[in-house]
């Protein structure tokens, strides 16, 4: 045993002077120190980027979005896009009310692109009535576009697969038109209204109509604004998202005439007609004529019943005293006479003919 060792010195140990409750809230303390350290950094740029252009969104309202799923990055930057364009809170462009846009499936940013449109070509246009166009499937941005830059729609339609619209005059000739129709979105009617097709369908159904009602097809090729004055007059952009500017007849040519046509058909419908009836005609005349042959043939077969039975009734006559043998006789010589004077009848008729002939020549 060393007497002279001295005692080695202890260093001051700061933890064992703590208490076990005072370490651990300083734990916590840290811990959420760092979660908030982290939190900051996450969201720093969003919340800087929103205080400095005075977007008004706080870094809890960022933390917010994350929980509730909903992107800080596209609300950040559609709110300052709006703020920076003179569209606020005031015009209803909210951070509640992105948040509620994105999360029923809209396309925040496309609407206020549209919103920005829409205030810079002096559109009434808010930011409720955007976000029902844009939750209705409808590409508003591009409907802010269409009402500043109207669209032209070709009539008919290229993929309709024909090429002109065709009338028929009521003096039987067709008409062959191509039109272009010249509209403009209509904001108000976007949710609801009908589409491009209606408007094609209808403007064709007016030209028709337009040409049909003219006297002659004359007419239409002298005055061809005629169709555009009569299918305007009639409203047919109603109850569509869109506003008819204009009708421009781009070309009208003569068609078929379809008025000799069905005249033609007509005539010659008819004349099968004639034929079908005179055919029935001759059909009864031959069977009429056949009836007649045989009423001739049956006639004949009494006549030759009738003579068969002259022999039986001669000699019955002889027999029941009647008739005697001179009597028989003269009766002979009379059918003798006619039978000679049939035959020089049969003699003399083709000679008579032949020097008749020989005459006349």
């Amino acid at each position: 045993m060393n007497l002279f060792a001295q005692p080695q010195p202890q260093m001051p140990n700061f933890f064992n002077s703590i208490s076990g409750p005072v370490l651990a809230i300083t734990v916590v303390i840290l811990m959420l120190g760092l979660i908030f350290l982290a939190i900051f950094a996450h969201y720093f740029r969003f919340w800087i980027q929103s205080q400095t252009t005075k977007a008004g969104i706080g870094i809890w309202d960022l933390v917010g979005m994350t929980f509730r799923k909903v992107s800080p990055a596209v609300i950040v930057r559609s709110k300052i896009m709006a703020v920076q364009a003179g569209i606020g809170d005031r015009d209803g462009v909210t951070s509640k009310g992105l948040e509620a846009h994105y999360l029923a499936g809209g396309n925040v940013p496309l609407v206020i692109r549209a919103l920005i449109a829409a205030r810079k070509a002096k559109l009434e246009l808010d930011f409720k009535l955007a976000a029902a166009i844009d939750l209705a499937g409808r590409n508003v941005l591009e409907a802010v576009q269409t009402s500043v830059n109207p669209k032209v729609i070709d009539c008919p339609s290229r993929n309709l697969g024909r090429e002109t619209l065709d009338g028929v005059a009521q003096n039987g000739v067709q008409l062959k038109v191509k039109a272009r129709v010249t509209v403009r979105a209509n904001l108000r009617q976007l949710i609801g209204g009908a589409t491009e097709e209606t408007i094609i369908a209808r403007v064709g159904e007016g030209i028709v109509s337009a040409i049909g009602s003219a006297e002659s097809h004359h007419v239409v090729l002298e005055n061809p604004d005629r169709i555009s004055k009569m299918v305007l007059s009639r409203r047919l952009d109603s109850q569509t998202a869109f506003e008819i500017v204009s009708i421009d007849i781009g070309e009208v040519t003569v068609g078929e005439n379809i008025g000799a046509r069905l005249q033609a058909d007509r005539a010659e419908a008819d004349m099968r007609v004639a034929r079908a009836n005179a055919e029935g005609l001759r059909t009864m005349a031959v069977a009429a004529e056949q009836e007649f042959i045989a009423q001739i043939e049956e006639s004949r077969a009494k006549v030759v019943q009738a003579e068969a039975e002259v022999p039986l009734a001669i000699a019955q006559a002889f027999q029941s005293g009647v008739l005697g043998i001179l009597d028989y006789y003269k009766l002979r010589n009379v059918q003798a006479d006619t039978d000679m004077r049939s035959a020089i009848a049969r003699i003399s008729g083709p000679a008579a003919a032949a020097n008749k002939k020989g005459a006349t020549t």
